[in-house]
């Protein structure tokens, strides 16, 4: 499967995959703001893979959701990251956050096309949950809005990414290798989700 894989979509997993998870435990990296902010979501595969798919999508379904996609998701996990700083009580963050891989790796893997407005409230729906476990994870010493900008920037970076990957679907060979890569998305997606559930 990595041979049909976006050869940027392998880099951006291998630099990711040193983290079994991405919520970083026993301390986090960085001077509690904005450096910290920006490594929380490259810390953990089941972030990235979710981030990327987000532009992956966006670039699959056109304007305006290639740039609606990874404008709203960072606005929105911004109110999840509040909502967990604040300690606002959130049930099911670990399985919806793998679901979200799962679900945006499958709607790439198929090339899905829903309205527009169903995308965005679905993205928006991941984003709570995103955000939410980056702002329960704020470190003591953290500056909360240097922290929030960080994760908010990191994020966009990946969108980015996942965009750019995904412009290639417009080549003759290029949707195939787009699908392929939402395969993968899917895949590992569901493999944090047998964890996160306690099977894996």
């Amino acid at each position: 499967m990595s041979r049909l894989c976006p050869a940027p979509l392998i880099l951006t997993l291998l630099l990711a995959a040193g983290a079994a998870s991405g919520h970083i435990e026993g301390g986090h990296v960085g001077d509690g703001g904005l450096l910290t902010g920006l490594y929380h979501p490259i810390s953990g595969l089941d972030h990235v893979v979710a981030m990327v798919a987000v532009g992956l999508w966006g670039a699959q379904l056109g304007v305006p959701a290639i740039w609606l996609l990874p404008v709203a998701f960072p606005l929105v996990m911004a109110l999840g990251g509040l909502a967990g700083v604040t300690g606002l009580p959130l049930p099911g963050i670990e399985v919806g956050i793998a679901l979200s891989g799962v679900v945006l790796g499958l709607l790439v893997a198929l090339a899905a096309r829903p309205p527009l407005s169903v995308a965005l409230l679905l993205i928006a729906a991941f984003a709570i949950l995103h955000g939410h476990a980056h702002g329960t994870e704020l470190p003591v010493y953290g500056v909360p809005i240097l922290y929030a900008a960080g994760f908010v920037i990191a994020t966009g970076l990946l969108h980015v990414s996942g965009i750019l990957i995904g412009l290639t679907h417009g080549w003759p060979w290029g949707s195939g290798l787009v699908r392929a890569g939402g395969a993968v998305v899917l895949v590992i997606g569901a493999y944090y989700l047998l964890q996160a559930a306690g099977l894996a």
